[in-house]
């Protein structure tokens, strides 16, 4: 396929993937129009996916057309536009206006079934980046069992009864009297799902340094992802929480905003290696806040307890006690979390980092050149490890007007 051919058609499949993502959101605003109508509970997932992975698909595709990622970008971006409006016009059809459009029960049929493949083409995508190819014969065992379990779940999922995961209708062509596999087969997807992104640990053992900053960047915004989707559609369902809800819908929102531009900066190798410090600060500052909320929940529940031990009731001074101690404590302990990290994840940098600051403070004194000359190539050594080092001073030349013997 040449790059115009190529070009036209995955910049053709970009439009087609936001027109169904608008039309979706109409369907959305019409069904909240209705307030005994419940949200489609997979929205803010299927705009993000469907935006995001058409975008990143259809640079990738026109730019790399030999490669499957673009496509398989491509190709998700668009299943989940058609997962988004068939979920949402199957909710107006059915619920909210029932009978005032046709084809409805269509809707709702695809909509049970077709999310599927469209899981199994993340696991496929998790499986062969950054380069399209699987990493070893392990893992082309793993490529045919998601095949398998995709084929079977998705034919599963078309014929099974009762209510379409988290959706209020139930699928119009469901056979009665066998069991509802939607929720078994959503963590069974899931599950498949980390499996795939753990091939990244087997690509990491072989990829040279610029692969494994495109692994770093893919795995970030990979793990940030799945962590919020686990949460708000698997845990929380199962164990209830309000709490992790939002926490999985902040998570959800990050991750899947984010996939598709790490992903681009990955394939398209632009400004790879500030991946470290964004995993670094991200460590740090996540770190920082569960420390910091932490204290501050166990400060106000302790300074009411001993308000209420004195005094017979409860105290706004705790909270602003509370509020005070973690701003004083911000600072200091952002630095020893700095600290424990850098010297946990990031040895080699660190230690590089304090050998630069004892030459430094070295350089301040040492007058001897020699002495200079040996500490330098010492540092070098240390820090960078190069194969071979030499230092090369030019010769003092006498100032003009003036001749030596």
């Amino acid at each position: 396929m040449s790059h115009r051919t190529a070009a036209l058609l995955a910049w053709s499949l970009w439009p087609l993937s936001l027109t169904l993502t608008a039309l979706s959101l109409l369907f959305l605003a019409l069904n909240l129009s209705h307030p005994d109508v419940s949200l489609y509970y997979y929205w803010l997932e299927t705009t993000l996916v469907a935006v995001g992975y058409s975008t990143v698909g259809g640079v990738v595709a026109s730019r790399l057309p030999d490669s499957t990622i673009g496509w398989l970008f491509c190709t998700i971006g668009l299943l989940f536009g058609v997962i988004h409006i068939c979920g949402e016009y199957a909710m107006y059809t059915l619920v909210a206006a029932p009978g005032s459009l046709e084809a409805g029960e269509v809707a709702a049929w695809i909509d049970a079934w077709i999310w599927v493949p469209s899981l199994g083409l993340i696991v496929f995508l998790l499986l062969v980046f950054p380069d399209g190819r699987l990493p070893g014969t392990l893992w082309r065992r793993v490529a045919w069992f998601t095949v398998s379990v995709v084929l079977a779940g998705a034919i599963l999922a078309a014929i099974s009864p009762g209510a379409v995961l988290q959706h209020p209708f139930d699928n119009p062509l469901g056979i009665e009297g066998l069991p509802n596999v939607y929720k078994p087969l959503e963590a069974l997807m899931y599950a498949l799902i980390v499996v795939g992104a753990l091939s990244m640990v087997a690509r990491m053992r072989q990829a040279g340094s610029t692969e494994r900053q495109q692994i770093k960047w893919f795995a970030y915004a990979t793990t940030v992802s799945i962590s919020g989707v686990i949460l708000k559609n698997t845990i929380f369902p199962a164990l209830g929480g309000t709490w992790v809800w939002w926490v999985g819908l902040v998570l959800t929102t990050v991750g899947l905003s984010g996939s598709p531009v790490a992903m681009g900066i990955a394939i398209l190798r632009y400004r790879l290696y500030e991946i470290d410090l964004l995993i670094n600060r991200t460590l740090v500052y996540g770190s920082l806040t569960a420390t910091l909320v932490a204290v501050y929940l166990g400060a106000v529940v302790l300074l009411q307890y001993v308000f209420r031990t004195l005094t017979g009731g409860e105290s706004q001074i705790a909270i602003v006690a509370s509020t005070l101690a973690i701003a004083a404590l911000f600072v200091p302990l952002r630095r020893r979390i700095q600290s424990l990290i850098d010297r946990s994840f990031y040895r080699r940098g660190y230690d590089a980092a304090k050998t630069l600051e004892a030459f430094s403070a070295k350089l301040r004194e040492e007058t001897d050149l020699e002495a200079l000359n040996h500490d330098l190539l010492e540092v070098i050594g240390e820090t960078m490890r190069p194969k071979h080092v030499s230092l090369w001073l030019r010769p003092e030349t006498p100032p003009k007007g003036k001749q030596t013997d």
